[in-house]
């Protein structure tokens, strides 16, 4: 898979990994705290800023029944359609949104979760789309998305080989060029040990497609490790503060941990560069300390050097290390002296 562009970010093998903050719940009601964040995004080093377009009533039912409350987890008790109507970003919303996201320089899109919400994001002119791991199974929604043309993410929590097979084959059917899967554990938070992010790798082998991680661990431990084994694109919740709460906040990163995720993706992405084996003008000062051959006691002219007159050392002004056995049992065309690095000069023929 080669790389591709949104909005001029090139996204894949050789360029630095997309780091996206989602924004989800968290801004708790607030649309000036959204724009906040959106800013605090920025600063903190996000190439993007990602929202989730439904209302409750585009995700779920208003309905008592027993499979419309949650059992146990973060969101333990509460009803499906309480939780999304709480944590949803008002449609009202989003023209504001891109704009002020436009104006600071940052790109914006959106997980869509439904058709309404995909013609919203539209006419708004949304660069890419994201679909949630929850919605990897709605195939006409990928179809619907995919019939965009515009590059498309997807998150691969709970799916088997199967299911991702049949969303990426949608998404492809339906014009969908621009692919990424994310590698991604549905729990809230969820365990490093349980990404297995091996099977990262192996999906972008296996579909032809970038790939990458969505984050839902408490650390940047999996995310750099995500990064070091090729992750194209990593997302990672947001919050300006845990402590004023929010649906997510319990597994999003504050400004200053964002920032510290941001520089060590780069710094891992910047590690692994290309195979080079050209000395780095960082090491050049200490090319002088490597060993080299030393006389290690005055020598007259016409001696024969032998063993215990010369020695591999630090520094490196010297013959090199190699060069040990051709001098043996040569002579002396000169005097030397103690601490004197070897030469071809210092020898007869």
């Amino acid at each position: 898979m080669t790389d591709f562009v949104i909005n001029g970010r090139h996204i894949g093998a050789g360029h630095p990994p997309y780091l996206i903050a989602e924004l989800s719940g968290n801004h708790n009601g607030s649309l000036d705290r959204a724009l906040a964040m959106i800013d605090a995004a920025l600063a903190a080093g996000a190439d993007a800023v990602k929202l989730q377009t439904y209302r409750a009533d585009t995700i779920t039912l208003d309905s008592d029944a027993p499979e419309f409350t949650i059992r146990d987890g973060l969101w333990a008790g509460r009803r499906l359609y309480d939780l999304y109507a709480e944590a949803s970003t008002p449609w009202d919303w989003h023209e504001a949104l891109f704009a002020h996201a436009r104006k600071t320089g940052i790109t914006i899109f959106s997980s869509p979760f439904d058709h309404t919400a995909v013609n919203l994001l539209e006419s708004l002119g949304a660069p890419a789309y994201k679909i949630a791991s929850f919605e990897l199974v709605d195939t006409p929604l990928i179809r619907r998305v995919a019939q965009t043309g515009k590059p498309l993410i997807m998150s691969t929590g709970m799916a088997d080989i199967d299911a991702i097979t049949e969303a990426v084959a949608t998404a492809r059917a339906h014009g969908a060029q621009a692919i990424t899967l994310l590698r991604c554990v549905s729990g809230y938070p969820a365990p490093a040990a349980d990404y297995n992010l091996a099977t990262m790798t192996d999906m972008a082998a296996r579909f032809g497609t970038l790939a990458g991680l969505s984050d839902h661990t408490l650390e940047d431990t999996t995310a750099i490790a995500a990064v070091a084994l090729g992750a194209s694109v990593v997302e990672k919740h947001f919050t300006l503060a845990r402590g004023d709460g929010g649906p997510d906040a319990a597994f999003s990163l504050e400004p200053e941990e964002f920032a510290r995720l941001a520089r060590s993706l780069k710094a891992a992405h910047s590690a692994i560069g290309s195979v080079n084996y050209v000395v780095k003008a960082s090491e050049q000062g200490n090319v002088q300390f490597r060993r080299s051959l030393y006389f290690v006691r005055d020598l007259p002219a016409g001696a024969v050097v032998g063993p215990d007159d010369v020695r591999s050392v630090r520094p490196g002004h010297g013959l090199a290390p190699r060069h040990y056995d051709a001098i043996m049992g040569q002579k002396l065309a000169k005097a030397v002296r103690f601490a004197q690095p070897c030469s071809w000069d210092d020898f007869e023929g």
